[in-house]
Formats: C-alpha cells, sequence, structure tokens
C-alpha cells in the first residue's frame, strides 16, 4: 500500500545551526535597504541564479529553495517580498506544498514598479538521455538510493526481473536516437518558456558541451552564466561579471557516455562513473542498489515504466509488455 507525505513540514520543525546562517537575513527581515532588493525564488537553481547575479548595483537576499520553504518562514518571506525591487522566478503553481509561495502570489505580495523576470526550471536530457526524474504528489520516497535520478535501462531491468524473465542485453543506441531526446527535451523547455512568458533558455542548448548541464536537472555555469546575463537584461540592470567563479550545483555530476559523446561530436572523453559529494561512484554500484530498491517498490517501479514509455521507444530500452 502507498503512504503519502504530508504537504509541509511540521510547524515546530526549525532549521539547524547552519541553515540558520544561511537564511539570517530573511528571517532578519528587510531592514535600510540602500540597494534594490533582489530575490531569486524557485529550485535549487534559483539560488546558483542569484549567486550569479549578485552584484554592487542589487541586495540579494539568500532566501531556500521553495520546496524546503518551512510554514514558519513564509511571513518572513512575505516581508521581504513586500520591499523587493527585483524578482527573478521560476514559475511555481499556487500554494505549493500547502503554503501560499507559488509565483502568482509572490507577485501579489510586491509593492507597485517592482520588476519581474520569469525564468524556466531546467531540465536537459540531451546528455542523460536514460535518465528520469520524478516527484508525483501523493507517492512517498520516489527517488531511488545513491542517486536520486532513475536510469531507464535498470527500470526495465528490473521490470524484466519481476517478470521472471531473462532480459535482452542492453543496445547502444543509434546517434539519431540521442539527438532525437535531446531536440524534445529542448522542444519541451521552449514550450515551456513561451507559455510562462519566461527568459529565453533553450536556445542556449543548440550545441552542449558536457559541461553544460551536471545532470539532468543540474546546469553547469556554461549555461547559468548567460541565463544569468539575460535576466540582469530583462531586470533592466547593467551588465556585470557573474557574481561567482566557481563552480556551481556539483554536488552530483551524472556519467557521460560514449554514444553521447559521438552523437553531439563532444570534443569531451567519456566519463564511465558518476561523481558524488566529491566521490566517484562507479555504474555498478548505483545499479546494484537501484535494482534492489525496485524490487521493494514496485509502485515506484510502476511509475517509472509508464513515464518512461516514450523515451524507451526512442532508445530502444524494451520492457516486459513492450
Amino acid at each position: 500500500m502507498t503512504t503519502t507525505r504530508p504537504a509541509v513540514d511540521p510547524p515546530l520543525a526549525r532549521r539547524s545551526r547552519d541553515e540558520k546562517e544561511h537564511y539570517r537575513d530573511l528571517l532578519a527581515g528587510p531592514g535600510d535597504e540602500r540597494l534594490p532588493v533582489l530575490l531569486v525564488t524557485g529550485n535549487c537553481q534559483a539560488e546558483s541564479l542569484r549567486l550569479l547575479l549578485e552584484a554592487d548595483d542589487v541586495r540579494a537576499v539568500r532566501v531556500p529553495p521553495l520546496h524546503d520553504v518551512r510554514p514558519h518562514e513564509v511571513e518572513p518571506l512575505r516581508r521581504w517580498l513586500a520591499r523587493t525591487d527585483l524578482l527573478v522566478a521560476q514559475p511555481v503553481r499556487g500554494d505549493y506544498r500547502g503554503l501560499p509561495i507559488g509565483t502568482e502570489q509572490q507577485v501579489a505580495a510586491l509593492p507597485p514598479g517592482a520588476t519581474v523576470a520569469l525564468v524556466p526550471i531546467i531540465r536537459y536530457a540531451g546528455l542523460h538521455p536514460w535518465h528520469l526524474v520524478m516527484h508525483p504528489p501523493g507517492l512517498v520516497d520516489p527517488e531511488p538510493p545513491v542517486v536520486a535520478y532513475h536510469d531507464v535501462r535498470l527500470v526495465a531491468r528490473a521490470a524484466w526481473a519481476r517478470s521472471g524473465r531473462p532480459a535482452p542485453p542492453d543496445a547502444e543506441p543509434a546517434p539519431g536516437a540521442v539527438l532525437a531526446v535531446a531536440a524534445a527535451s529542448v522542444a519541451e523547455l521552449a514550450r515551456r518558456e513561451a507559455a510562462a512568458g519566461a527568459v529565453v533558455v533553450s536556445d542556449l542548448l543548440a550545441r552542449p558541451r558536457a559541461d553544460t548541464v551536471r545532470t539532468l536537472n543540474h546546469p553547469g555555469n556554461r549555461l547559468l552564466e548567460p541565463v544569468a546575463a539575460r535576466l540582469r537584461a530583462a531586470l533592466g540592470l547593467d551588465v556585470r561579471p557573474p557574481g561567482v567563479d566557481r563552480p556551481l550545483l556539483t554536488s552530483v555530476v551524472a556519467p557521460l557516455e560514449a554514444a553521447v559523446v559521438a552523437a553531439h561530436g563532444l570534443p569531451d572523453p567519456p566519463r564511465p562513473d558518476w561523481r558524488v559529494g566529491g566521490r566517484d561512484v562507479g555504474a555498478a554500484e548505483v545499479a546494484a542498489a537501484q535494482l534492489a530498491w525496485y524490487a521493494a517498490r514496485p509502485d515506484v517501479l510502476d511509475l517509472a515504466l509508464d513515464r518512461s514509455a516514450g523515451v524507451r521507444a526512442t532508445l530502444g530500452v524494451l520492457a516486459p509488455g513492450d
């Protein structure tokens, strides 16, 4: 039986000392701000964009990713929104996770004359065409162990194991199949940009490199920096160099497989291993942990099979019933 996770953290939940330090300015609230106040809201990509946008012409306030906002932090966030001059927001539905922090609700809390620039949540499958992320409402703990990415080849292998029949050998996809997944990914990003009226990102993915994205949903600096420059322009700010020059969103780096290098004609060498928290993690270790997990989580396996049907068909990854 599937159980559900509460939509929000308990009201008494509080942050660790380090987390409180991270969000000290949020909780303290605005003071005598002498520069235009800039807020960047959304998921983990939002904080990276804030770091790149930070400069001597704005007061860029750090806020939690919206999926991690605690109930007692809603009012401090609204106080900052009421003092915000420049808002960069990734589109989020109203009453997100049971809290009044959706994009339209944020915009409604802004003072008159505030400038808003929307930026899409970036997902690009062109370098990792086998990977899938799922966060469906009502499904508890849908992320597999070791790395929070489903590999459709492992999903199919788990389904074959459950059926009691031998799995066919993995076949390397043709370059056209890899490029088809990439093109579909860019087209979906372009569709969401247009629907939201967001700053355009999709054209920056026409010629990817190995460090364009670290994972399916973690862009690298090569992509984030031009996005931040476009956001500056959309906000009416002058050109500034990136606020940081260190690599961003590096906690997990996915493998770069030979088929992907060949399909895109990348000058970068293949990388067979994951990198997690600065440590190399072999594909075999990930596969063993995740296959055991799928055996214990038929609910997640069924959903992953359903959601991956299209990309599996494109890449030639067969599961029972295909």
